[in-house]
C-alpha cells in the first residue's frame, strides 16, 4: 500500500505491504521489516530492520507526532486523494464524497449556489442514521451528482465545488 508522509517542506513516499509475519517497509530499493507493539506499561517500541528503539507517537488528526531517540518529529499523512487533486491543480475540498455508501434523503443546494464554510449542502441516510454534509470552505456548487433518493457507493462523488471569484 503507497503512503505519503510530510515532515517540514519534504514529502516522503513509502509502501507498506505484509509478509507471513511482518509487515515490510519499502523505501527506494531497501525493504526493511517493521513493527510496532506497545507492551503492558502503554510504552511503545519500535523494530525497523534489525534495530528496536522506544518510540512515543502521537496523533491529531492527519498529523503524526514522533519522539525517537531524543528528537521530535511532526509527520502529515496525505490522502492519495489529496495528493491526486493537488497534482492535477486543485484541492481535496473541491470534490465532497461520500463516507459510507447510502441514499440522499435531501439536496439543499443546486449548481451555482454560493455556499459558506459549515453550511448544509445535503443529508444523507447510511444504515438508518442520517449525516449532514457541510461545505469545508467558502466556494460556489458547480455540481450536484444525486438526487433526493439516489443511492450511492462509498467515496462516490456527491458534489463539486469552485472559488468563489470563478462564478459568473
Amino acid at each position: 500500500m503507497h503512503h505519503a508522509f510530510k515532515l517540514g517542506d519534504d514529502v516522503h513516499n513509502v509502501e507498506l505491504s505484509r509478509s507471513a509475519t511482518a509487515y515490510r517497509l519499502h523505501l527506494g530499493d531497501q525493504v526493511l521489516a517493521v513493527d510496532l507493539k506497545t507492551g503492558a506499561d502503554g510504552r511503545a517500541w519500535l523494530t525497523l530492520g534489525e534495530r528496536h528503539v522506544e518510540v512515543v507517537i502521537a496523533t491529531r488528526g492527519d498529523d503524526v507526532f514522533v519522539h525517537l531517540d531524543g528528537e521530535a518529529y511532526q509527520l502529515r499523512y496525505q490522502h492519495p486523494l489529496d495528493r491526486l487533486a493537488a497534482a492535477s491543480g486543485g484541492s481535496a475540498e473541491d470534490h465532497i464524497r461520500a463516507p459510507m455508501p447510502g441514499s440522499i434523503v435531501s439536496v439543499g443546494v443546486k449548481a451555482g449556489d454560493a455556499v459558506t464554510k459549515g453550511q448544509t449542502l445535503l443529508v444523507m441516510e447510511s444504515m438508518k442514521m442520517e449525516t449532514t454534509i457541510a461545505a469545508p470552505r467558502d466556494g460556489v456548487i458547480a455540481s450536484v451528482t444525486y438526487d433526493k433518493g439516489q443511492t450511492f457507493d462509498r467515496d462516490a462523488l456527491l458534489l463539486s465545488l469552485e472559488p468563489l471569484e470563478k462564478k459568473s
